[in-house]
């Protein structure tokens, strides 16, 4: 449940938001591609409006951001400042990556909290969990455990008229015991409560089958990540159908996935550097990946 005080400032922004703010939310339409904001993080923090309007040149109607803190909100725009700099842009954030660190290591619920009232105002659709601290994730107890935390945070969330998704990496796949972290927080998990964003390239690279995730948990995975894997050197990213991963087979199977939002995201390897890397994987998605079915 929410506090007095954040229901009352989720309240009352959102009233702003709206009123001040108009919408250009394009929830369900398959010609949207998203970037998760941390491929730019040497650029935005240093400039964000004008970042944010390079993401609206380069093709992309949709965002997803990261970093957002209590004291410091979006790289020191609150939410009604950061959601009127996305509708200048005719961009949306269908989501964002929250750290809820303290709350999977300690219970405190005050970044919970604050990011609701944040991604309320956004007129986000999720919450997504992007990391977990290795110091909570040691054994299969501990994911258990972690399952318990992330089906609680579902239902405030979901109190709240959002959505709480889990974001992986490739640690997830490393067995505990004979069983993984990923199938606990997949089985454990309520499917009424938690989605899956499935970050397509660590999925590959931890040796593990995207297209046998759909199968097996049709549904679940309503948002992706889209980075493609260096054909050399699978450590490092490539431009979105310049690498090893085969975009065309995962995104045939979109529907069995329950793919809603996809967000191109680049971590490493800009050639020639990260804007026009991000902007090369939209124009790709664009002309050969658009013929999918959601």
């Amino acid at each position: 449940m929410l506090s007095r005080r954040s229901f009352i400032l989720s309240s009352s922004m959102a009233a702003a938001a709206a009123l001040l703010i108009p919408s250009f939310a394009c929830m369900g339409d398959k010609k949207n591609v998203g970037l998760q904001l941390w491929s730019l993080r040497d650029e935005l923090p240093k400039d964000v409006k004008g970042t944010i309007e390079k993401v609206a040149k380069a093709g992309f109607t949709q965002v997803e951001p990261y970093g957002f803190s209590i004291k410091d909100q979006y790289w020191g725009l609150n939410p009604i400042e950061f959601k009127k700099l996305l509708d200048d842009n005719s961009l949306y954030a269908p989501s964002g990556h929250y750290s809820l660190t303290n709350y999977l290591a300690n219970g405190d619920t005050a970044e919970l909290e604050e990011a609701i009232v944040a991604a309320k105002v956004l007129g986000s659709e999720y919450i997504t969990i992007p990391w977990l601290d290795p110091s909570i994730r040691k054994n299969a107890d501990d994911y258990m455990e972690l399952v318990k935390k992330i089906n609680q945070a579902g239902k405030m969330c979901k109190d709240a008229g959002i959505r709480l998704a889990y974001h992986n990496h490739d640690f997830e796949f490393e067995k505990q015991g004979d069983t993984t972290g990923y199938e606990i927080l997949l089985k454990g998990t309520d499917k009424n409560l938690v989605d899956f964003e499935l970050d397509l390239y660590w999925v590959v690279r931890s040796g593990n089958d995207p297209i046998k995730l759909f199968k097996e948990n049709a549904g679940r995975f309503t948002m992706w990540h889209v980075k493609d894997m260096d054909k050399k050197d699978p450590i490092l990213n490539a431009e979105v159908g310049t690498g090893s991963i085969n975009f065309k087979t995962i995104f045939a199977d979109a529907k069995l996935s329950g793919m809603k939002y996809f967000f191109v995201e680049h971590e490493t390897n800009y050639k020639p550097n990260p804007m026009e890397s991000v902007a090369a994987s939209c124009a790709y998605i664009k002309k050969n990946l658009f013929n999918f079915s959601i």
